[in-house]
């Protein structure tokens, strides 16, 4: 009989996504089949340490309340130090062996490179993009000034420290002036649109910012797409990544996508998939997808954000490394739609882990250090 391969499935973290995190986290879990997969669930608390969970994350409709990693969640874990060990280990010192992690973690300290890193000390294949992709795709400045370089379109915008804002406000205002009313302030690095203010003109400019800098040290001052329609593309894969067919989300009750509309009111957006475009607009989109994936050197899945203007000018937002994962999400409603049903896609990724993990333990810098 073949062994089950022994998945962990990392959720929760210190940012303000955590609880979006832990709702991802069940829906993944509960797609991986029992029959050939070992679920270990891990909850990192807001705190920062590692809970090995005996149940999986209980959703705000089983409980009423959105759900959370705390002390009392499990027994104390972390990952076993020593280089290729692929080991938790516990309070009392056993170990339990792992193969593959499934990071279902979203905003600082989880999707920005962190989580990414000690994976990578430890050598332990995991699901997403490596050091390199995901720092890059969690701040919006960096990942646009390349995408820019690369010839990709995005909308007019200007990257704000606290300091500048505290020092030169003038210049900051100029900077928002010459933009162009209405604007979007959002920190630089987060997601969920959790501290996203809407400013339409210079007198909400003060708030929108210090919303932004309650989340980050940079914010972003970025052009209303007013008008343009919002699409969204997904991508799998890791050297020669593909793109899904795309789907649209048209807000109702909110100005804008919000994280009111995203995961409180059921009824603040509704998810066109697939969007109803023109076959030329919607290569487009799918060459951009790729091309940003490749951009940032992303690896195994990402979501790819625009706008679209008249029905034919696509404007590149964002890139997300580690989208919303709930059987609702964007990111495996795309797949779905495009032949590949959320188990499927789960187990796929976990695939392109376990193929990106062989192919960099092949290069040469770590055959010499393990020689």
């Amino acid at each position: 009989m073949t062994r089950r391969r022994r998945v962990v499935v990392l959720f929760g973290g210190r940012s303000a996504e955590h609880e979006i995190s832990c709702i991802s986290a069940r829906s993944v879990i509960d797609a991986l089949d029992p029959e050939r997969t070992e679920v270990i669930p891990i909850g990192i608390t807001r705190e920062g340490r590692w809970r090995r969970l005996a149940e999986r994350p209980a959703l705000p409709t089983e409980t009423g309340r959105m759900p959370e990693v705390t002390d009392g969640s499990g027994a104390e874990v972390e990952l076993a130090d020593q280089e290729g060990s692929r080991e938790l280990v516990a309070s009392d010192g056993s170990r339990e062996p792992i193969d593959v992690v499934f990071p279902v973690l979203h905003g600082t300290y989880a999707e920005d490179g962190t989580v990414q890193g000690l994976l990578e000390l430890a050598g332990v294949p995991y699901v997403g993009a490596g050091v390199l992709g995901s720092a890059v795709g969690m701040h919006k400045d960096v990942q646009k000034r390349l995408f820019r370089e690369a010839g990709l379109p995005v909308l007019p915008y200007e990257a704000i420290r606290e300091p500048e804002w505290t020092d030169d406000p003038e210049r900051v205002e100029a900077a928002a002036a010459a933009i162009g009313y209405p604007v979007f302030t959002k920190p630089a690095t987060l997601g969920s649109s959790v501290g996203v203010t809407k400013v339409r003109e210079p007198a909400e400019l003060a708030a929108g910012l210090d919303e932004a800098f309650r989340y980050a040290r940079e914010a972003l001052i970025e052009r209303s797409a007013d008008g343009a329609r919002e699409i969204e593309c997904a991508v799998l894969g890791n050297d020669d990544p593909v793109a899904s067919v795309a789907g649209e989300i048209v807000t109702e009750g909110h100005d804008f996508y919000d994280y009111d509309a995203k995961y409180l009111d059921e009824h603040g957006a509704r998810l066109l998939i697939p969007a109803d475009l023109k076959p030329d607009v919607l290569e487009e989109i799918q060459r951009l997808s790729v091309a940003a994936f490749r951009t940032i050197r992303c690896a195994g899945m990402a979501r790819v954000d625009f706008f679209l203007r008249d029905d034919r000018e696509p404007w590149l937002n964002e890139i997300n490394t580690i989208p919303g994962f709930t059987s609702i999400s964007m990111y495996p409603k795309l797949w779905e739609a495009s032949g590949v049903p959320y188990p499927d896609l789960v187990e796929r990724l976990l695939d392109l882990a376990v193929e990106r993990n062989d192919a960099e333990r092949k290069s040469t810098g770590v055959r010499e250090l393990e020689g």
